[in-house]
């Protein structure tokens, strides 16, 4: 038979020579793990639909940060779940609040560590909607343009407590340009914006929703979050939000939007963060559970196709069991 010169498999065929030739490397560097900081003391929470994690008062999230700078990960993103809730979301900006007051703790604690805040209002709303709500006609919509000035009070108790960067998921219009107004007006022109650019209306966010207790009470989330038909509108989403500011744009979910940080890639040649979303987590948990996969390899080639498609850091629930698998040289 006549083989061709070139053969693939040459380069296969031990561990030391596919790392070699690897074309794409996931690193502890490009992980950052979400936490959900709950009011009050000595709370541990399990949240039953994400195994392994749980909502944490801010004693306990000391510890839990000294973990994660210990395992490398270089970042966390803080969620809060206050102790009480009303139509404004009003505990969003209170400056002693649990987001506020983890900041302040984990500094203490864990100064390299990078503290990213969540700046949105469906944590903090009775109704658990991303901002103002008006009732038109039985139609529930948010106030866009109220809902920003809600943003940029809670943006700037975010970063008067200590953080490192803000992260709006709200996806109101403009709401990148006027929380950076709202920061560089009052000093702080260095802290950077991690912008949910691309945030679509996806049913992968379920086990979150218990997580940080945020289930809208009526209506959804579609009038302002994207549709998975569309990515024409991704990419016009993300140019809005470069021109207003954003240091960072965001993909979320990220698995079956793969081909949409591919293309904001390739566009805009721009730093890239993905949000590996709860239900993505959880599947692969209860597979996992069940018997029916390998957890760990699945996980781990799930985290590369993320950064293969484009990602220069992945907000994951994975984030410390993909540490440790690294730590070890295992992918």
């Amino acid at each position: 038979m006549n083989f061709p010169d070139y053969r693939p498999r040459r380069l296969r065929k031990t561990e030391t020579l596919r790392r070699m030739v690897a074309e794409t490397v996931l690193s502890v560097d490009d992980l950052i793990l979400p936490l959900f900081v709950a009011y009050g003391t000595n709370v541990k929470k399990p949240i039953s639909s994400m195994p392994g994690h749980f909502q944490l008062s801010v004693d306990l999230i000391i510890e839990e940060a000294r973990e994660i700078e210990a395992l490398g990960i270089p970042g966390v993103i803080l969620f809060g779940i206050p102790e009480t809730k009303d139509e404004l979301g009003s505990s969003a900006n209170d400056p002693k609040g649990p987001v506020q007051e983890a900041i302040r703790a984990i500094k203490k604690v864990a100064p390299k560590l990078c503290v990213i805040t969540d700046v949105c209002m469906c944590e903090y709303t009775s109704h658990g909607h991303c901002g103002i709500i008006k009732n038109e006609a039985g139609i529930v919509t948010v106030d866009n343009d109220k809902t920003l000035e809600l943003l940029q009070k809670e943006a700037l108790t975010h970063a008067e407590a200590g953080a490192d960067m803000v992260a709006p998921s709200d996806m109101m219009d403009g709401r990148v340009g006027a929380i950076r107004t709202a920061l560089d007006s009052k000093g702080f022109s260095d802290i950077p914006i991690m912008a949910y650019a691309a945030k679509y209306a996806s049913a992968y966010y379920g086990p979150f929703r218990e997580a940080a207790e945020s289930t809208p009470s009526s209506g959804d989330r579609r009038s302002y979050q994207m549709d998975a038909a569309n990515t024409d509108e991704a990419i016009r989403e993300v140019s809005l939000d470069i021109a207003e500011g954003a240091d960072i744009v965001m993909v979320k979910p990220a698995l079956p939007y793969l081909d949409i940080i591919r293309r904001i890639k390739d566009d805009f040649d721009y730093p890239i963060a993905a949000y590996n979303v709860s239900g993505e987590y959880s599947m692969i948990k209860a597979a996992e559970e069940k018997g029916w996969i390998d957890g760990e390899r699945v996980m781990m080639e799930t985290l590369l196709s993320i950064k293969r498609a484009g990602a220069d850091m992945i907000l994951t629930y994975f984030a410390k069991d993909a540490a440790r698998v690294l730590a070890h040289g295992r992918k």
